[in-house]
């Protein structure tokens, strides 16, 4: 019980840190701190501890701002790909096997393509967009008008 409350602690942590950082309030505490500390390298005589005091900031805050944005690219990416397969799972003439194609192989998605490939041949032979709407339908189609020749 205690590992999920932190996770969710993290969670809501995350959430408010990547609103945020990408706000204009962020923007400007950070501009600020950078002029705050220009404006301090006279009175540290532009020491090399002045100047560690900005690079230890900013190598910290992008340490960390780097697994915040893959977080919530993560995040994103998942609810995209979510929505999109809840788009090919309700239309009726999309190919199913769309659904979770963020899971196969780099291999299996080069297979794939070359299909989306035949598929647009396909669709410049046919000269009708609305005619077929998926791999199979398409690959059918050709085969019966291939055979009446």
């Amino acid at each position: 019980m205690a590992k999920k409350r932190n996770n969710d602690i993290f969670e809501r942590l995350s959430i408010l840190l990547t609103r945020f950082a990408g706000s204009t309030p962020a923007f400007i505490f950070s501009l600020s701190v950078v002029a705050l500390w220009a404006f301090c390298g006279p009175i540290f005589n532009f020491s090399e501890t002045w100047q560690l005091v900005i690079n230890t900031g900013t190598t910290i805050i992008t340490f960390l701002m780097v697994f915040l944005i893959q977080r919530t690219q993560n995040k994103d990416s998942m609810a995209i790909q979510l929505k999109l397969n809840e788009l090919i799972a309700s239309s009726a003439g999309a190919s199913n096997r769309m659904v979770e194609i963020e899971d196969i192989s780099e291999a299996e998605l080069e297979i794939l393509k070359r299909h989306f490939s035949k598929l647009a041949r396909l669709f410049e032979e046919e000269k009708n967009l609305k005619v077929s709407h998926s791999i199979e339908e398409a690959e059918n189609r050709h085969r019966r008008k291939v055979s009446k020749k």
